[in-house]
């Protein structure tokens, strides 16, 4: 197979869709792998490190999309990108999808096979490509948030873990998943008070296993949630509905609840946000302000990181495109029901159901669809 990546363009984007290592593992199978010049300089790796693994440099991205059976990204096609796609290319990236209906119908029409990272799931119903990103995410969320308290950023001024005879601050959590679990990591390091928010008991009594009395935990169906937003100094927000736009559970009026300079770090902004006053923002401009409160919703945080966020991913996804290469979308699909789960648009037609049902597209079911 002929394989391509092209250098990431969403703006501030700087992770790429393999490593040397990674096109060297596939060239060593005998596929062709095409590199879109420097496309991996501001991650730290060269062309010299893609020519040694075997990989051919092409200037030309128009030339990747044209020559290419398989384009690997790392966010989702852009417009003009999408533009380049042709019929039957086989695309594996992150899609997110749900909150981009101009995306979904410009895939629809090119009649592609869409794979997306974050909809391939695992025997226990985790999400194993999306948990790399999600765990750099979280770590990244309180990083952020902590800079975003500082006053000079029109934070309340607090330092995350106090000072000594100084309380510290008041985190909490929406979401005891990958992301909420990393930031966790993190908060907790930093000895804040961290609140971890979720809706399965089951899953908070794991994350009090793992962090003992270090996190207060919140069975989200027996607590306050607007005392709880209303006593945050940062809020994290980690939910997510696999495929589908992520639920909006901080009102705008419960914004007026907080205390001015209160931070919201909203990491499911790339599934359209929980927050219902979160609107997507850049790496070089990564806040705003509403009623007094700053917003953090960068869509791409570990772009940020993409030396980090670069091995993360393709310690994920390469055994996954060795399959397809390897066997086909076919066969490498329809032999793994998991796999399967990721396809979200099969030649003009939608096959994940939560995109399909929000933007009201016929669903068609995966299975079916790459039978023909």
């Amino acid at each position: 197979m002929i394989i391509g990546v092209p250098k990431e363009i969403k703006l501030q984007e700087h992770r790429i869709g393999l490593t040397p290592n990674s096109v060297k593992t596939l060239t060593t199978k005998g596929h062709k792998v095409l590199v879109q010049k420097k496309a991996g300089f501001e991650a730290g790796f060269y062309d010299d490190d893609y020519i040694n693994s075997g990989a051919t440099i092409i200037n030309d991205p128009k030339k990747i999309f044209n020559d290419s059976e398989i384009i690997v990204k790392v966010k989702e096609p852009q417009l003009c990108e999408v533009k380049m796609i042709k019929e039957d290319q086989i695309i594996f990236t992150y899609l997110h999808l749900a909150a981009t209906k101009e995306l979904t119908n410009g895939l629809i029409k090119s009649k592609s096979i869409c794979i997306a990272y974050e909809t391939v799931t695992d025997e226990k119903g985790r999400l194993p490509l999306l948990a790399p990103m999600s765990a750099v995410a979280g770590r990244m969320s309180i990083q952020a948030g902590a800079h975003s308290l500082e006053k000079n950023q029109k934070g309340r001024g607090l330092l995350i873990g106090g000072a000594p005879g100084v309380d510290p601050a008041n985190i909490v959590i929406l979401g005891g998943g990958v992301v909420g679990e990393n930031a966790a990591i993190i908060a907790t390091g930093m000895r804040a008070k961290v609140h971890v928010v979720d809706k399965s008991e089951a899953r908070l009594k794991q994350l009090v296993e793992m962090f003992g009395d270090k996190i207060i935990p919140e069975q989200s169906d027996k607590i306050d949630l607007n005392k709880l937003v209303a006593e945050a100094d940062l809020l994290v927000g980690g939910v997510l509905i696999p495929g589908a736009e992520a639920p909006k559970l901080v009102t705008k009026d419960m914004l007026k609840l907080m205390k001015r300079g209160s931070v919201i770090v909203d990491v499911a902004i790339d599934q359209g946000g929980c927050v219902e006053t979160s609107k997507p923002t850049t790496h070089g401009d990564p806040t705003y302000i509403v009623d007094d409160i700053v917003h953090y919703c960068v869509a791409n945080m570990p772009g940020g990181v993409p030396r980090t966020s670069t091995f993360a991913l393709n310690q994920a996804t390469l055994p996954y495109l060795v399959k397809l290469a390897n066997k086909g979308y076919q066969k490498a699909l329809g032999e793994d029901k998991n796999f399967l789960a990721g396809l979200n648009v099969h030649k003009g037609h939608v096959t994940y159901k939560a995109v399909a049902d929000v933007f009201g597209h016929e669903y068609v079911n995966p299975g079916d669809a790459i039978k023909n």
